[in-house]
């Protein structure tokens, strides 16, 4: 059976979900845009996270998995033009830096379910001028991670997204091999598009590379030191995986995003999500 545990920690709410038969854990804390900073499979711990950088409200959060939306990636100078107005815009959008309010959960013998809600704000709208609700359910079982997310509409104009995630995966190697049907990626080191057909070495990329012409919304990789295999399964509206880590710490990022970065300046692959409608979409990630 499946536990919800709430705790403290140095004054935030965590929400743990636990099963301790299966060894599974996830765990939330809503305050710091309802990230995820746990997800444990057969008594492993998936993520990275530097509790530093959680604890520390000015800083941006190194590891669990974080939300990206409105926008995936950064934008030229942190600032974008909408009907005719100038907005500036931090990197990843305004969710990640806002608290989530908990709805509801939902435990059973095998799994649970912790759902999350953010809606536009005075704050929100100095960036994005739209009124929105976003809504997250994350759902734990054995060996599974799903995220079923709706992006709903409420202004009265369409309004431009392209969400992502940026999972940080526990792992010392930077040069994993990616079971993907991508037949190049873009290095954002040097703007060169080079064929995958090997493994994808980081070591030496202070930034990201992206796989960019993908089919199949699905890519696997094995994480070496936990000898787990992880799959991750999302929406057709996520059209790339971005590759990222940094030196010397011990994760890498494996990020399914709608559009490429400063997507909002060029508007040639913006999601338009209509007066009023919802976009539903979905994320797993599976660990064997």
């Amino acid at each position: 059976m499946y536990e919800l545990k709430i705790c403290k920690e140095k004054e935030l709410s965590v929400y743990e979900l636990s099963n301790e038969t299966s060894g599974s854990w996830l765990r939330v804390v809503p305050e710091r845009g309802g990230i995820i900073t746990g997800f444990g499979v057969e008594n492993d711990e998936i993520l990275f996270l530097n509790k530093e950088t959680l604890y520390d409200p000015k800083k941006n959060i190194r590891g669990g998995i974080p939300i990206l939306f409105p926008i995936s990636g950064q934008l030229e100078n942190g600032e974008y033009e909408w009907n005719d107005k100038v907005y500036q815009m931090k990197n990843h959008g305004v969710a990640r830096n806002q608290p989530w309010e908990v709805r509801e959960t939902k435990l059973d013998e095998t799994k649970a379910t912790v759902t999350l809600r953010l809606v536009s704000s005075k704050e929100t709208l100095r960036e994005y001028p739209f009124q929105f609700e976003v809504i997250f359910s994350y759902t734990i079982t054995k060996d599974e991670l799903h995220i079923d997310q709706v992006y709903r509409n409420a202004s009265d104009e369409a309004m431009p997204m392209y969400a992502g995630f940026h999972p940080y995966f526990k792992t010392a190697s930077k040069d994993l091999t990616y079971q993907t049907d991508a037949k190049t990626y873009l290095d954002y080191n040097n703007m060169e598009v080079h064929p995958i057909n090997h493994s994808l070495n980081l070591t030496e990329k202070k930034e990201s590379l992206v796989l960019r012409d993908s089919v199949r919304r699905e890519i696997s990789f094995e994480l070496p030191e936990l000898k787990k295999n992880v799959t991750m399964r999302y929406g057709d509206e996520f059209k790339y995986i971005v590759l990222w880590t940094e030196a010397e710490q011990e994760f890498i990022c494996v990020e399914p995003w709608m559009a490429m970065t400063d997507e909002l300046n060029r508007k040639v692959e913006l999601v338009m999500v209509e007066p009023g409608k919802s976009l539903h979409t979905s994320l797993v990630i599976s660990v064997k």
